[in-house]
């Protein structure tokens, strides 16, 4: 596993627990089915995965450690959820047996790995046949917002060197059909998906997170620890963040792309 780079600060989680099937995984809705049992690879916070949890009859939630993963367990808890497992994994070497499941899922994950195609190879063996994998990436190399600032630009080139120097692709979204069938995929369906936020509400969050994120997530302290910006070059960028954010005409988009590759 490649350093992941976000972190796990209160600014991040307020994004990721943002996430639900109906933004972040309807392409892979039509194919839950009531008896199926579902890996999710990355679960985060949980929120999408306690959605799954409504849709088919197991799932199996991991992430890279225990403190990640009791975030998950923590939300589990809250919402009753019980047909849900909760198992510590690596992406490249998962520890359950060949053909053990229907559906297996990872969101924003393969962005951060060493090696996606790897990942993927395990998804593909723990997945019965017939079965599918689902996966969706961003691809920060496409986010385009208006108004233009410069100060946006810097923050998307520095976002991008810190990913890479991390071991990580941010630009996964593109990459994923190319990955899926270096990993032995044949049967690939790809899809694209965005999320875009253009409503007073939405740039405040969105903007506002991303203000608090540059300067106070693991991202600022390794953009500064590592030399690539100053402190105050993150103060000025997160000015500009609520200063988008405030434009009446403001308008961000986040493209993914989405595969569903059948093992």
């Amino acid at each position: 596993m490649a350093t992941y780079t976000h972190g796990h600060h209160e600014s991040v989680l307020r994004s990721h627990s943002n996430r639900t099937i109906a933004n972040s995984a309807e392409y892979l809705r039509p194919h839950l089915h009531p008896d199926a049992r579902l890996l999710d690879v990355g679960a985060g916070p949980g929120t999408i995965t306690m959605d799954f949890a409504q849709h088919v009859a197991h799932v199996t939630a991991t992430e890279i450690g225990e403190p990640e993963l009791a975030l998950s367990q923590q939300l589990a808890t809250v919402q009753g959820v019980s047909n849900i497992a909760f198992s510590v994994e690596d992406a490249h070497a998962l520890s359950f047996a060949d053909d053990s499941f229907d559906i297996v899922h990872t969101h924003q994950v393969l962005q951060h790995v060493a090696d996606p195609v790897l990942a993927l190879r395990e998804m593909r063996r723990v997945t019965k046949p017939g079965g599918l994998v689902a996966a969706r990436d961003a691809d920060y190399a496409g986010f385009i917002w208006f108004p233009l600032a410069p100060e946006l630009d810097e923050w998307l080139q520095l976002y991008r060197a810190a990913a890479r120097a991390n071991g990580g692709e941010p630009d996964a979204g593109r990459r994923l059909l190319s990955w899926a069938r270096a990993a032995g995929f044949e049967d690939v369906a790809t899809t694209a998906s965005t999320w875009c936020y253009a409503t007073p509400d939405e740039r405040a969050w969105w903007g506002g997170m991303w203000a608090d994120r540059i300067v106070e997530s693991a991202l600022a302290r390794q953009l500064v620890d590592d030399g690539f910006a100053t402190t105050a070059d993150l103060q000025r960028i997160s000015r500009a963040w609520r200063t988008w954010s405030d434009a009446a005409d403001g308008w961000y988009l986040v493209p993914h792309g989405e595969i569903l590759a059948r093992a």
